[in-house]
């Protein structure tokens, strides 16, 4: 019995410090793929400039689409990390958050088509685009672009509920400390108001929405990396769920 208990004490420690470290790696990922570099590489409303920064710095846009590569794959495990480490508080909300992480990784990487996939297919330079004119082509290239970036925008909802559960399960599990919890949750209402106001009320839309998850992000993630989970009370909330 000591040693089946132990082997969940290590493996729990194991577990919320991979989540730490993969959350950290899906920040800079993240912040650097969908952030940084379409910053730098998109000029709007000017389709020519945007496309001679392609072709320009090709290796840096598939850098961005790597490092969302990287992002995505985190974002699967921490979906399936985060339900072992919650589990204990209400398996079933537990496991609602992960089908929302899974949906909102799933979604976004559909969406990533028309960052990546389509804008590379119109600058190969195949002998079937010829019918398009430069112009024509530069412009069906920013508009992918901007169609990545408002679909994305749409789904972020999903992702945002899936950190509005994990920040409540936090709240109350007794083995994570309430901050982070509550600033999970403000993080996730960040999401879903982004989606919500572009869907109802564009004008007051604002990635600065996003920005909320930032604090809570962080902390989150060094503290995984850094304290993990009390073993002792996971494995106590384990044994007498709610």
């Amino acid at each position: 019995m000591d040693q089946e208990r132990d082997k969940a004490h290590i493996a729990v420690k194991a577990y919320a410090r991979a989540a730490g470290l993969l959350f950290i790696i899906t920040i800079v990922a993240g912040g650097f793929g969908e952030g940084y570099v379409p910053g730098q590489l998109i000029v709007a409303g000017d389709a020519a400039a945007t496309v001679a920064n392609l072709q320009a710095h090709d290796g840096l846009f598939r850098l961005s689409f790597a490092a969302y590569l990287a992002e995505a794959l985190c974002d699967i495990a921490l979906a399936l990390i985060f339900y072992l480490l919650l589990k204990p508080v209400s398996r079933g909300m537990a496991l609602m958050a992960a089908f929302f992480g899974i949906l909102s990784t799933a979604l976004y990487a559909a969406c990533e088509i028309f960052y990546f996939g389509l804008p590379h297919l119109l600058l190969s330079g195949a002998p079937y685009l010829d019918s398009f004119t430069p112009a024509q082509r530069d412009t069906l290239v920013l508009l992918s672009l901007k169609l990545f970036n408002y679909g994305a925008g749409l789904f972020l909802i999903f992702y945002g509920t899936a950190w509005i559960i994990r920040g409540w399960l936090m709240v109350r599990s007794g083995y994570f400390p309430k901050l982070l919890g509550f600033l999970m949750i403000l993080g996730g209402l960040g999401f879903v108001a982004m989606t919500l106001t572009s869907v109802l009320a564009p004008q007051y839309s604002s990635n600065v929405m996003l920005m909320l998850i930032a604090p809570g992000g962080v902390l989150l993630g060094l503290w995984l990396l850094v304290r993990g989970v009390d073993a002792n009370k996971w494995q106590a909330r384990m044994a007498n769920p709610a």
